[in-house]
């Protein structure tokens, strides 16, 4: 705790500088959304992401900014159809698989990612900031929070004793709170209790989302007949910072369920491959599938020295997207649509003035 209270000071100082002016944040004059939380991770940003793009790709050039967390890259890259996980990271290598209508990039340094792609890309309507919280250099114009249902950032610590990167009090700076992964019923009762634990300021909007599984998707076509709706035994794999969702979605769809858990952002090796198809044979049912995140077959298939050993082993993967509860989908669609529609009507100052 003595070592938690030290780092949540020295964040809070830094906050403080951006607060002050004597650290300055960067505005565009671009519709800029970002979508962070105040946890190391874990959260659900990437399918609240993915939500974004299908509302607004509809009407408008979208694109998303990354860090492009443990790439083994720097500076700006932009995704292509050969980008792998080293090159760009999990999220926007999904963001780049899943929608190929989007500009897709990384780059360390938000602002100048910002103005690389206002200049390569005039056509560009709106940036969506992936994991940007923290990221102060960059003033968005829209700020969304998100928390898990089963670890609120107001019962958790900074690090080291907990998992929060500030104080709990940085969540004023955001416009939107949502609370993911929730049940999939969600009590007026556990909505209030919830409301009044996070006390939202009045400038803020709180919102409630749940995860709903897509099918089953064979990470190989070779695999497509192990296909079903109910199994004997599945063998699960995860590199992600919080598997339970998924976990609790597989026992409703087998008897039985193995898991393997590696770290977040696990970088897959052969020697992991194989202990998963050792874990795998050693499941005495023919009716048997072995189902891991779609994060993480994103980065099996990219890998050319894996191909041929995920031809032998029947792997799927379960696409999530996110849904809102008691309709409030549609308060939060205007919400950003609306902020979109007017910042593009009175772009009237330069893109980039500071």
């Amino acid at each position: 705790m003595p070592f938690s209270l030290l780092y949540g000071i020295i964040a809070l100082i830094r906050n403080k500088f951006f607060d002050w002016g004597i650290i300055p944040s960067r505005s565009f004059g671009i519709p800029v959304i970002s979508v962070g939380n105040l946890s190391v991770g874990g959260t659900g940003k990437t399918p609240h992401v993915e939500y974004l793009i299908r509302l607004l790709n509809k009407e408008f050039g979208v694109a998303t900014l990354s860090r492009g967390y443990k790439r083994k890259t720097s500076g700006f890259i932009l995704a292509g159809p050969g980008s792998s996980h080293q090159e760009i990271g999990d999220e926007p290598l999904q963001y780049a698989q899943k929608f190929d209508s989007i500009r897709v990039a990384v780059d360390e340094n938000r602002a100048a990612g910002i103005a690389e792609l206002q200049q390569r890309f005039s056509e560009l309507d709106v940036i969506l900031l992936d994991d940007a919280f923290q990221h102060r250099k960059v003033k968005p114009g829209r700020s969304i929070l998100t928390t898990d249902f089963h670890n609120l950032y107001t019962d958790d610590f900074p690090l080291p004793s907990g998992t929060l990167r500030e104080f709990r009090c940085g969540a004023k700076r955001a416009d939107i709170i949502i609370v993911t992964k929730t049940p999939n019923v969600l009590s007026p009762i556990t909505r209030r209790r919830i409301t009044k634990e996070l006390k939202p300021r009045v400038h803020q909007h709180l919102f409630f989302t749940y995860i709903r599984y897509g099918k089953i998707t064979p990470l190989c076509e070779e695999h497509k007949d192990v296909v079903r709706d109910k199994y004997s035994s599945i063998l699960m794999f995860s590199g992600i910072a919080n598997s339970y969702p998924l976990v609790e979605h597989l026992k409703t769809m087998c008897n039985d369920l193995s898991a393997l858990e590696f770290r977040d952002h696990h970088m897959y090796s052969l020697k992991d491959l194989e202990q998963i198809g050792r874990k795998f044979d050693d499941i005495f049912t023919k009716n048997k599938v072995i189902i891991t995140t779609e994060k993480d077959a994103m980065r099996l298939k990219k890998k050319s020295e894996f191909q041929e050993i995920l031809k032998k082993l029947a792997i799927c993967y379960i696409p999530i997207e996110i849904h809102f509860h008691n309709g409030d989908n549609l308060i939060f669609d205007d919400l950003i649509l609306e902020y979109v529609k007017e910042t593009l009507a009175n772009r009237s100052v330069p893109p980039e003035q500071e």
